[in-house]
This record gives structure tokens, sequence and C-alpha cells, in this order.
């Protein structure tokens, strides 16, 4: 699996269609499928294992929403906190990590 992150709008998608083309299944703003599976109740870390599972070769593009201010309401918070905990268990699995910003994609984790 590869992870692809960054800030919104920056380019992640022209990243991976450039890079890859039509060659993986590509799961795009991941980060509101975690708002999604916080709503229904279920297990983020869980669904993420399944996922992995269902599609091991899979791109994942994730917006970063841990950076700027801290959000007044708790579920806000829970929902930020959510995506930073599922960028680090989709990075920890990943062989590769990119990181775009400006539409430039930086490899911030090697292939193993």
């Amino acid at each position: 699996m590869k992870l692809v992150v960054g800030g919104a709008y920056q380019g992640k998608r022209e990243f991976v269609r450039r890079m890859w083309g039509d060659a993986y299944w590509v799961a795009e703003d991941f980060h509101l499928r975690v708002r999604e599976l916080l709503e229904e109740g279920r297990d983020v870390a869980e669904s993420i294992e399944k996922l992995l599972a269902e599609h091991p070769d899979a791109v994942i593009i994730l917006d970063e929403v841990g950076y700027g201010i801290v959000p007044v309401h708790a579920e806000d918070r829970r929902y930020r906190e959510a995506v930073g905990r599922a960028g680090q268990q989709l990075a920890e699995r990943a062989e590769e990590v990119y990181r775009v910003v400006c539409g430039i994609g930086t490899r911030i984790k090697p292939s193993c």
C-alpha cells in the first residue's frame, strides 16, 4: 500500500495520477471516511485493517487535518485526533509514503 498525504487542495490526486495512473485501487479523501466511521460508531483502526486486507495494493489519499487552530467542539477535536492516528497507522503499514505540497510529491518513507 502507498500513502499520499498533504493539505487540502495541494495536488494529491493529480500526483497519484501522474505516479501510478490506473495501476492501483485508489481510496481518495480517506479523512472523510474516518469521519463517517466515527459517526457510525465504528472502530477506525479495525476498519483500516479490513481495508488493507481487502486492498493490499491500494493508494490511500489522506488530507492532513491536524495543523492550525485547535477546534472548539469536542467532536471536531476527536475527528482531528482520529485522522492523525489513522495516518500513523497507515504510514506504519505503507510500503511508501509521499507528502504533497503545491503539487510536488516528496517521498518521506521509501520502499522497504
